[in-house]
């Protein structure tokens, strides 16, 4: 790239090479995880059926559980990011710091209390369930629990390095931490015939990994976020106050949102297995229709996060609608793809032919919609969240998931007698209401007033 060019780029605080080399990784990391969950959900189903209800059972509370680990990594990059841009690179390594105190100190919270107590957590969650299935969950749940300090860990520090734009360091370590858990599950699951305990040991020896792998990264006192001096302080509880400040709201969005979810499962479950099956499909769909979006959002945190702590306004509103229209671009590509193979990939599911018959066309308008609207329903809360502007993410997301995905697709369900149809109808009307209110925010200006340091 000429000079000329460079300083034509300048013209704003990133160049689109610093962007590109930011978003990219992000993808491959949203793609890998993806790819390598459905392949560790096919070794686990080699242990048997009780096994694999297990592992989905305690996934399930694991989510709820660690909801936590995310919203105070997000909260703490958020903070991180705007020092960074102010240019207080002192103040973003303690910050730095008080965010892994903060995650790590939860994680241990929570393992004081889910390990003991696992018999009760289980049996008060999920009542009476076969005893096979009882007994591989206790033994899942306690090498799982074991593993959640190290996640805390690793969450925190990987959300630290995408806000000073290392996304590749994390795209790394995701692979690594993938290949040795596939490879434990070869070895423990079909070696050694531990099932459900195989598969829970092996995320427990990624997560070791992984954690202790960008730890000793991050230690690096080159690194704009280095946290040297870890274990000597200090605690500092007004950016602790901070981080939550952020944190707070996005686990509580992020809870209820999980148990909305579960809150469908079950009506879902209720209209028999074929519908089962098909919204398995659908979801599938939706999950790698979105994997290039969901890479672009992971970035916004960090560039719109750096313009918010310059003030820099006017750089917000370039990115954001910029970083908006590579979304559905990126989107439309991966879905013109989906959508014409669509009738194979339902195929390769080995459904019956009434249940294929269904899945096509929902999965096809699934496509479509996610083409037209997701983008704009996602990328805008992740740019309001970087300015702070988080109690406003927290009323709109939690009114419209609960007005239209939940409450929405139950009165389509049970009052007009609708199918797995209207599960997604809910959703679609959810992320409709979402682009409107989110857009008509970031037009107003009204998230210029607040601010987290």
């Amino acid at each position: 790239m000429d000079t000329a060019a460079v300083n034509a780029e300048r013209k704003h605080q990133f160049t689109w090479r610093e962007v590109w080399a930011l978003i990219v990784p992000l993808i491959v990391e949203q793609a890998l995880s993806i790819l390598i969950g459905m392949a560790d959900t096919i070794m686990v189903a080699r242990a048997g059926e009780s096994a694999v209800s297990a592992v989905s059972l305690v996934d399930n509370l694991s989510v709820l559980l660690t909801t936590a680990f995310t919203s105070f990594a997000t909260g703490g990059a958020v903070i991180a990011a705007q020092y960074i841009g102010a240019g207080k690179g002192e103040r973003a390594r303690l910050a730095a710091k008080n965010l892994i105190y903060l995650s790590v100190a939860l994680a241990l919270l929570i393992i004081a209390v889910i390990i003991p107590l696992r018999n009760r957590v289980i049996d008060l969650i999920y009542g009476m369930i076969e005893p096979d299935v009882r007994a591989h969950a206790l033994d899942y749940l306690l090498y799982i629990g074991l593993s959640y300090p190290f996640m805390a860990l690793y969450t925190a520090l990987a959300a630290l390095s995408r806000s000073e734009k290392k996304s590749t360091r994390t795209m790394t370590i995701s692979l690594l931490m993938n290949i040795i858990n596939i490879s434990g599950n070869a070895i423990l699951i079909y070696g050694f015939g531990m099932a459900a305990k195989g598969a829970a040991i092996s995320s427990l020896a990624s997560r070791i990994v992984a954690a202790v792998a960008i730890l000793v990264m991050m230690l690096n006192p080159r690194e704009e976020l280095n946290v040297r001096g870890l274990l000597r302080g200090p605690v500092s509880m007004e950016l602790i106050g901070r981080i939550l400040r952020i944190a707070i709201p996005s686990a509580i969005e992020g809870s209820l949102f999980n148990i909305g979810k579960l809150l469908l499962m079950r009506l879902i479950a209720g209209l028999g297995t074929s519908a089962t099956a098909v919204h398995a499909v659908i979801c599938n769909f939706n999950s790698f229709s979105n994997i290039p979006g969901q890479g672009i959002n992971m970035s916004i945190v960090a560039i719109i996060g750096q313009c918010r702590g310059r003030d820099n306004f006017r750089d917000i509103r370039y990115y954001t609608w910029s970083l908006v229209g590579l979304s559905y671009l990126m989107t439309f590509i991966v879905d013109v793809f989906l959508y014409v193979m669509a009738p194979t990939i339902v195929a390769f599911y080995g459904l019956e032919p009434s249940t294929a018959a269904t899945a096509l066309p929902l999965a096809r308008t699934c496509i479509v919609v996610c083409t037209l609207v997701w983008p704009l329903s996602f990328a805008l809360p992740f740019v309001l969240e970087a300015c702070g502007d988080v109690r406003f993410n927290l009323i709109t997301s939690i009114t419209s998931i609960w007005v239209f995905r939940i409450a929405g697709a139950y009165f389509m369900v049970r009052v007009l007698g609708m199918g797995v149809e209207a599960v997604w109808y809910g959703m679609y009307a959810d992320w409709c209401v979402r682009s409107i209110v989110f857009s008509a925010r970031i037009l107003s200006g009204r998230w210029k007033d607040k601010s987290v340091i």
